[in-house]
């Protein structure tokens, strides 16, 4: 197995969440014990997660990591969509976050596919 950081889901999903540090900057302060940091921690399980799993003995173990890690993708799509309604960030900055995060989604799908084949 390559090492995580050359797999280009982690990658992006790292960039996700630079992103999404930067634009919970921009929220209330209110927030920072609330939306900020669940957002941050959400969005920080995908890149976690893929690292993580990448390291596991079996593929099952690492597909499992994977498949966490797309359930911390869905909470954050959540979350940025959450943010919009709340109308703490500006629509077309959140269509922007959502187009990116249904294209790691599908990443994240086919790489686990992948590993569960065992190709």
């Amino acid at each position: 197995m390559q090492r995580f950081t050359d797999l280009k889901v982690w990658q992006r999903s790292h960039e996700l969440v630079l992103e999404t540090y930067r634009l919970t900057g921009e929220l209330p302060a209110e927030e920072r014990f609330g939306l900020v940091s669940q957002l941050r921690r959400a969005s920080i399980s995908v890149p976690a997660n893929i690292a993580e799993g990448s390291k596991r003995r079996s593929k099952n173990d690492f597909a499992r990591f994977l498949n966490i890690a797309e359930a911390s993708l869905a909470e954050t799509e959540y979350l940025f969509v959450l943010c919009r309604d709340l109308s703490y960030l500006k629509p077309n900055t959140v269509l922007q976050q959502l187009k990116e995060i249904s294209e790691i989604t599908r990443m994240l799908y086919v790489l686990r596919a992948k590993v569960e084949k065992g190709d």
